[in-house]
């Protein structure tokens, strides 16, 4: 079976097959300049062979360290933001059960996340939740200085020496960093933590693939092997040498440019399960980040149905029609539950017995389609056959992969991220930063 089908047959209300076709030979010299590296962002390229460079030496010296923690811990704290977050975060979601907690013996350790926010209460929350149980944590920072998980770091770290002095919190507290230099490298080689690297080439939404993925997602019970499995099968699929109308990264990427080209400026990434909720979060920083910029880009939303129907279902069947949707619709559920005749049938559903629930839920999806199509909303539909760690971890790396070839053209750079640093300066400012002096007095004229 393939790893994936993308159909764009629902597209053409909005675009023409021969719309598309003008940019395959603009796409296929695209995927060239990412093997190639001599595209703009050459620096940040490593993602392009990560998954064919990951061995089983990388992959066992990981799993390693994560039986370490879980022999330790029955609660893993991950510390990091954006990339250094949501790709751990996703496959997690992806490949947890949605009720684990209410299991009686829920699988242990529980891998709990921070540094995303620097919500006060967030932080009381997860420090009150943890204050019974064993703990462990996993730093992930280049630098060791981002403002996020910087903040929540200090204060696991703290609580982690509290608990075991700084002998054993050396053993319970891994760093995924910059190989050679940073305040978090520093504080690692000083204090004696295990590290792993995030490489130089590598850019955070590009991430997963390395051990700020692979680490929390292993010390979670993740089959981490098959996950990079299913990625290496997709470098294979999507690469350059790969011709165009088979090559699934190069047409996904073709046709939201052909789209956007003719006014449609959102793309609605959409899915039935939500279980995938978190990977379109992943999603939307990868793209948002990848093309927003230089005042060009398609701006990534996403929902997650049939229960956004019931909230921006409206808008997307009527409002405004500059909006696509890209569907992920994932072929076979992993359970099985089958609607039941019921005698008084005052729910009027009795024409639904011996239907399982994935027959109702497949035939909303086609409704659904189709009401938008017919509403002026171009559909992509990007089928999984299932959700397990080899599917998903070949979905990463398709819109990985699709991610630079549209970038390119767009004509960004799909791999710097100027915008991120702005608002720094005026935090920075605002908390009397020292340095900041200047810009605090010009900050607080404007407030």
């Amino acid at each position: 079976m393939e790893m994936l089908k993308i159909n764009t047959s629902k597209t053409s209300d909005a675009v023409t097959a021969a719309e598309i076709e003008a940019l395959k030979v603009p796409a296929e010299q695209a995927n060239t300049l990412l093997r190639t590296r001599e595209g703009a962002g050459n620096d940040f390229l490593g993602w392009v062979n990560l998954p064919s460079s990951i061995d089983a030496a990388q992959l066992a010296a990981i799993q390693k360290e994560a039986e370490a923690l879980r022999s330790k811990a029955e609660v893993v704290i991950a510390i990091g933001i954006g990339g250094s977050y949501l790709g751990a975060k996703a496959v997690l979601e992806a490949m947890s059960d949605s009720f684990a907690l209410l299991k009686k013996n829920p699988k242990k350790p529980v891998v709990v996340f921070a540094g995303q926010n620097i919500s006060e209460d967030y932080t009381y929350e997860l420090l009150d939740a943890v204050k019974d149980y064993s703990i462990a944590a996993i730093v992930i920072s280049k630098s060791g200085t981002t403002t996020e998980p910087a903040i929540a770091f200090r204060l696991i770290k703290a609580e982690i020496e509290k608990r075991y002095g700084k002998a054993e919190a050396a053993q319970r507290i891994v760093a995924i960093t910059d190989k050679a230099r940073g305040a978090l490298k520093t504080l690692a080689t000083n204090e004696g933590y295990p590290t792993f690297v995030i490489p130089d080439d590598v850019g955070g939404r590009y991430s997963v693939l390395t051990p700020v993925g692979l680490l929390p997602l292993a010390v979670a019970g993740v089959n981490i092997a098959e996950l990079v499995r299913g990625a290496q099968d997709m470098e294979k699929a999507t690469a350059d040498s790969v011709p165009f109308d088979q090559n699934p990264a190069a047409i996904y990427a073709a046709t939201r440019n052909a789209l956007y080209r003719k006014g449609f400026k959102t793309e609605i990434l959409a899915s039935y399960e939500p279980k995938l909720q978190y990977i379109a979060e992943w999603w939307k920083q990868l793209y948002g980040e990848s093309e927003g910029k230089e005042g060009k880009g398609i701006f990534p939303a996403s929902v997650t149905l049939t229960a956004d129907l019931h909230s921006m279902g409206q808008y997307i069947q009527e409002g405004e029609r500059t909006l696509f949707e890209t569907v992920i619709s994932v072929t076979k559920p992993a359970h099985k539950v089958v609607i039941e005749a019921d005698k008084e049938n005052l729910d009027g559903l009795n024409f639904l017995a011996g239907k399982r629930i994935s027959e109702v839920n497949k035939m909303a999806e086609l409704g659904v389609a189709l009401a938008h199509v017919d509403g002026g909303v171009p559909n992509i539909r990007i089928e999984l056959p299932e959700i397990n760690e080899y599917y998903i971890g070949g979905l990463l790396y398709f819109f990985e992969k699709a991610c630079g070839i549209s970038g390119y053209l767009l004509g960004v750079n799909p791999f710097n991220q100027p915008g991120v640093e702005a608002y720094k300066k005026n935090m920075f400012a605002l908390l009397d930063k020292p340095g900041y002096e200047k810009e605090s007095a010009e900050i607080r004229k404007r407030l």
